[in-house]
């Protein structure tokens, strides 16, 4: 593994501006960042275009730290804005968060919220390795449905199949993981499950 592909045994952030934290506090390790990645449901990637224009796509993804590398996955169709950014300008940056309960205070400004969430910054590319592309897939495919297997359950993803995607990998050279959780019985603590953002057509 390269160098700059490295991450340190401790936050990163601590070394590198790009994911520095200005709340030390709330800073978790590489071990947390590595765990809260794998199980983090989508992410959001940015990407810049033509004329600087910054972009966001949010997507299923999956994180992958098996050979040593720490690197994540994902897909989209083989055309698109994503392939096009990527195919253009390799430095990207990457986030997945999650969120806590809404934290009352009696001044509007001290409101707060629990959170959680991974920053990682590096070079995205088309994968055009197409074994590789194979492999990308079925992680995610492994990631979002455990209980069903290749061959058993489903036909795996064929060689045309492969070329009416486009796989992406992101090689992680800084990330920052952070936090912010209180106790339990935090005064007025309330969760928004109870205000679900509709999702169209339900």
């Amino acid at each position: 593994m390269s160098d700059h592909t490295r991450v340190g045994a401790t936050n990163a952030g601590r070394s590198d501006p790009r994911s520095a934290i200005r709340r030390r506090d709330r800073g978790k390790d590489d071990e947390w960042a590595a765990a809260f990645l794998k199980r983090a449901p989508y992410g959001f990637l940015a990407t810049v275009g033509d004329g600087g224009q910054p972009f966001l796509n949010s997507n299923l993804f999956v994180f992958d730290d098996s050979e040593g590398d720490r690197r994540i996955y994902l897909h989209t169709h083989r055309t698109g804005r994503t392939r096009t950014n990527l195919e253009a300008a390799e430095k990207v940056a990457f986030s997945a968060v999650a969120m806590g309960r809404l934290l009352p205070a009696p001044e509007a400004l001290e409101f707060s919220v629990e959170y959680a969430g991974v920053v990682a910054f590096g070079t995205g590319r088309v994968v055009g390795d197409r074994e590789e592309a194979r492999a990308a897939l079925q992680m995610l495919l492994d990631k979002y449905a455990p209980h069903l297997r290749p061959g058993e359950h489903y036909r795996p993803t064929t060689d045309d199949e492969l070329k009416r995607t486009a796989v992406y990998r992101i090689d992680i050279e800084t990330w920052s993981g952070k936090q912010k959780e209180v106790e339990a019985d935090f005064p007025g603590a309330f969760s928004l499950d109870a205000l679900p953002v509709p999702f169209p057509g339900r």
